[in-house]
């Protein structure tokens, strides 16, 4: 008995030192672990609330620890806008693999389109939006925005038609996102575009090209 008794006792500063709340982080999960902190920040609350102090208090570490990873606030939206693109790059290729008339290609890849901005609308408003002034330092950023507008083109064939369906969708999900029309959004939810997208996109695309 005077063995576990002094078995419980030694254990005790190490478990005093540890709350429910910690999370210990190595090598790379910590890079991650910040990341995911300010996902969740700017989807649950918004930008304004996005601060590398509020990233590392809910990633539980100390705050000088996002600047191992994160110089300075504006990398960390960089960072979140790259992976936006990436996400939603990988949408369209996604909705590019189902074939079918032109009319249906356009309407998956605006669906697909459409569905990423209902489901991260915060990344979706810091990707294309002004939080993001000085983008002409992070040439990345224009890569990655290109290569959405370049995969929707190489889905459907047709550069020019591409372009043209970008700028549609993307034009529907910011007056969208902005509230300025309804889609059935305010009523229902943002999980109600992709199908209404698709209805607008059908007949806006629905003459026959020569």
């Amino acid at each position: 008995m005077s063995n576990t008794s002094n078995d419980s006792i030694s254990q005790k500063p190490a478990q005093r030192g540890r709350t429910s709340g910690d999370r210990a982080y190595h090598h790379g999960d910590l890079r991650n672990g910040l990341l995911e902190a300010a996902r969740s920040i700017l989807e649950e609350q918004d930008l304004s609330a996005l601060t590398l102090r509020a990233v590392a208090r809910r990633a539980g570490v100390s705050h000088a620890a996002p600047y191992r990873h994160f110089p300075n606030h504006e990398a960390l939206l960089v960072e979140l806008g790259l992976e936006g693109f990436a996400e939603l790059r990988q949408h369209i290729v996604d909705a590019g693999k189902v074939g079918g008339p032109e009319s249906d290609r356009i309407a998956n890849i605006g669906a697909a389109y459409m569905r990423f901005v209902a489901q991260r609308p915060a990344v979706a408003r810091l990707m294309f939006g002004p939080q993001l002034p000085n983008r002409e330092k992070f040439p990345a950023l224009s890569n990655a925005a290109d290569a959405v507008g370049a995969e929707i083109g190489a889905s459907l064939s047709d550069h020019n038609l591409g372009l043209a369906v970008w700028a549609a969708v993307h034009g529907l999900a910011m007056l969208v996102l902005e509230n300025v029309i309804d889609l059935g959004q305010r009523r229902a939810g943002l999980h109600v575009l992709p199908s209404r997208s698709e209805i607008l996109l059908r007949s806006l695309f629905s003459t026959k090209r020569d």
